[in-house]
């Protein structure tokens, strides 16, 4: 299951709450825990692109590692690069992935924001069109009022899924039809960084 969705718009608390609710055992893969994981040494600013890039191309892989290894993953990440999507749709080819969004009003995600004191205030808010640009996800909810009715209603798309091709899927078909980037941006090997993360 891929949660995506701008910065503080709720995807760790989600995925928590969605832990607490199934029946067997799922890992929550985090972007902002896999990143953490990093050293905490100054990194020259003409370096922060590339180091960036690998370090989420990397992330990626772990994703798809735990999937291949039979784990069933909750990931949280967001797609505020569209390579990132074009990458995992790649990678996780072989999977059954379910695609959920996330979306938080502006005015809240910018609450949030000063609540933390650990973001850019309006960075999220500045995320809202890129992160979503794909337009197409399995299931949709808001998380403007976070509460434990997201992990429920999750819950219950996972029980009663419809059949037919998954969003991940017909996402994929246009990747592959187009011949490239479901949109564009950087690079894994981090050229340009036109969004923050």
């Amino acid at each position: 299951m891929l949660l995506n969705g701008t910065s503080s718009s709720g995807k760790s608390s989600v995925a928590r709450s969605l832990l607490q609710t199934l029946d067997t055992p799922w890992f929550h893969l985090s972007v902002d825990a896999f990143g953490e994981m990093r050293a905490l040494v100054r990194v020259p600013e003409a370096d922060i692109d590339a180091m960036l890039a690998r370090t989420r191309a990397g992330f990626h892989r772990a994703v798809a590692g735990m999937a291949a290894a039979g784990n069933d993953v909750v990931v949280d990440h967001l797609f505020s690069e569209p390579w990132r999507l074009d990458d995992c749709l790649t990678l996780f080819e072989p999977f059954d992935v379910v695609f959920v969004g996330l979306h938080c009003s502006a005015a809240e995600l910018t609450r949030r924001e000063l609540a933390r004191g650990d973001r850019t205030p309006g960075q999220a808010a500045a995320q809202l069109a890129l992160v979503h640009a794909h337009r197409r996800y399995d299931l949709e909810l808001d998380t403007t009022a976070l509460n434990a009715d997201s992990a429920a209603r999750i819950g219950a798309f996972l029980r009663s899924r419809p059949t037919g091709p998954t969003a991940f899927e017909r996402l994929r078909v246009a990747h592959k039809r187009n011949g490239a980037s479901c949109g564009q941006g950087v690079s894994p090997a981090g050229e340009t960084d036109t969004m923050p993360a």
